[in-house]
C-alpha cells in the first residue's frame, strides 16, 4: 500500500514539504505505541534521511523507542556525526548494528532458488539475516528509511536491502554481495529487477511479511546551480514504493548513453 507518493523530475521538496508528506502518511498509520527506525549512517548522509527521522521522533516523542542506523558491516556512528544528521534527536534512543554478534538467521533460501535467479552461476543458500531488535524487539511500526539511488550490487538501493543488507550479518552480507558480482554490475545499474533483489524479495515474503515495516524513500537529483535538492518522496509498505522511486531515480541519477562510449 502507498501512504504518500510526489515527484517528478523537476520537482524540489522544502522542508515544509518533506515535513507534510512525513506526517501525511503517520497520520494514516494509526497511532503507535513503540516505533522503531532503521536510517542508513552518516555514509548516506545527502539522502536526507537524518531529516525525516528527527521529523519522525517530533511526531511520536516518547512512543519513538528505538533507533538503528543501518550499519551494514561499518563502522558504528560518532556521537558528532549522530548529532549533524540527526539533530534534536536524543542519542540515548539510538542503537548499534553489531554484525558480529546481534544477528538473528530468520529464515534460508535454498540453492536452487539461487541457482534458478544466477542462471546456474550459484547454487549456496542464502540466509536471511536482521538483527534482533528487528526481529525480537515487539513494535508496532519500523519504519525503513532510505534514498533509492543507483547502487552496483543491487541495482537500486534502499527498500528491504536497508534491512537484510544494512542490519545483516556477515554472511548474507557477503554472498548477497557475490550474487551481484556474479551477475555483473553492467547487467544491473538503475534495474529493480535483479538477482540481488529477487533474494530479498523472497526473505521479505516469506521470513517477514508478518512485520509492521514501512518504507521511507527519497530520491535526490541536483538542480540547475548543482545543489542538492528532493525530487521524489514515495513511502509505503510493498515492491510499489521501490518501483515508484526507481522510476523517478532513474531520470534524475542517470544519463542515458544510446550507443557505448
Amino acid at each position: 500500500m502507498i501512504y504518500y507518493k510526489t515527484g517528478y523530475e523537476n520537482t524540489v521538496l522544502n522542508a515544509n514539504d518533506l515535513e507534510y508528506g512525513i506526517y501525511s502518511a503517520l497520520v494514516k498509520l494509526g497511532p503507535r505505541k513503540k516505533v522503531l527506525v532503521v536510517p542508513p549512517d552518516f555514509t548516506r548522509f545527502h539522502s536526507r534521511s537524518g531529516d525525516i527521522t528527527s521529523l519522525i521522533y517530533q511526531y511520536y516523542k516518547e512512543n519513538l523507542k528505538e533507533i538503528l542506523p543501518a550499519l551494514g558491516t561499518h563502522a558504528p556512528m560518532t556521537d558528532h556525526e549522530i548529532e549533524e544528521m540527526y539533530k534534536g534527536v536524543p542519542k540515548e534512543l539510538f542503537r548499534i548494528h553489531d554484525w558480529r554478534n546481534d544477528v538473528v538467521t530468520v529464515g534460508t533460501i535454498p540453492g536452487d532458488f539461487v541457482s534458478k535467479i544466477t542462471n546456474g552461476a550459484l547454487d549456496y543458500s542464502w540466509p536471511a539475516q536482521l538483527n534482533k531488535l528487528i526481529i525480537n524487539g515487539k513494535h508496532d511500526l519500523i519504519l525503513s528509511v532510505g534514498q533509492v539511488v543507483p547502487h552496483e550490487v543491487v541495482g537500486m538501493a534502499s527498500y528491504n536491502k536497508n534491512l537484510f543488507v544494512g542490519t545483516g550479518g556477515h554472511e548474507g552480507i557477503n554472498k548477497s554481495h557475490f550474487v551481484g558480482a556474479v551477475y555483473g554490475m553492467e547487467r544491473m545499474m538503475g534495474k529493480v529487477d535483479t538477482p540481488v533483489r529477487k533474494l530479498l524479495n523472497y526473505a521479505s515474503e516469506h521470513f517477514t511479511s508478518h512485520l509492521p515495516i514501512v518504507y521511507i524513500h527519497t530520491v535526490i537529483g541536483r538542480d540547475e546551480s548543482g545543489r542538492l535538492v528532493i525530487r521524489g518522496l514515495y513511502i509505503g509498505d510493498d515492491e510499489e514504493v521501490l518501483g515508484l522511486a526507481a522510476d523517478l531515480s532513474l531520470k534524475v541519477n542517470f544519463t542515458i548513453v544510446y550507443k557505448p562510449l
